[in-house]
């Protein structure tokens, strides 16, 4: 079955069945392969992406669930060949160790900020509980989401 995709801001047609998860077909038909798979059960975030603007877990999003809305993946964050203000500030404060989660926290983190342009700790934190980091760098990944959310409110001016 064909499904017409629109995937960072690009018109795709996929053949796939209509079960088959978002994850699945980003990674294997689309060659999108920033967004993880880490646990298939959509607890641990690595597969997040936005659904029009929303954070959802791609990992149990059925592709017949998102058949002509809006998907951006980690790849589709930058802009005219700049990285997100919360890709930048993720780098330049080593928010990841082993970088497995780093997708799905920035994926997080900007539909935080989509929302919220001026997030407090506790909104981030929030915003970030369905993520999993396993090197454990909670501390500089809530840093980076409030050094762009910042940024980000400064660039506005």
């Amino acid at each position: 079955m064909q499904t017409e995709l629109i995937i960072n801001g690009a018109r795709k047609k996929v053949d796939a069945e209509p079960d088959r998860s978002l994850l699945s077909v980003l990674r294997d038909d689309l060659d999108l392969t920033g967004t993880k798979y880490g646990c298939g059960e959509g607890q641990c975030g690595a597969c997040t992406v936005l659904l029009d603007g929303a954070a959802v877990r791609s990992c149990v999003t059925p592709l017949r669930a998102v058949g002509g809305r809006r998907i951006t993946t980690i790849e589709g964050l930058e802009t005219d060949g700049r990285l997100h203000p919360l890709q930048e500030t993720f780098l330049e404060l080593e928010s990841m160790q082993c970088g497995y989660c780093t997708p799905g926290m920035i994926v997080s983190g900007a539909a935080l900020l989509r929302s919220n342009q001026n997030p407090s700790r506790a909104n981030i934190v929030r915003a970030m509980e369905g993520n999993v980091c396993r090197c454990g760098t909670y501390s500089r990944i809530v840093l980076a989401v409030e050094m762009a959310a910042r940024r980000m409110r400064e660039e506005r001016k």
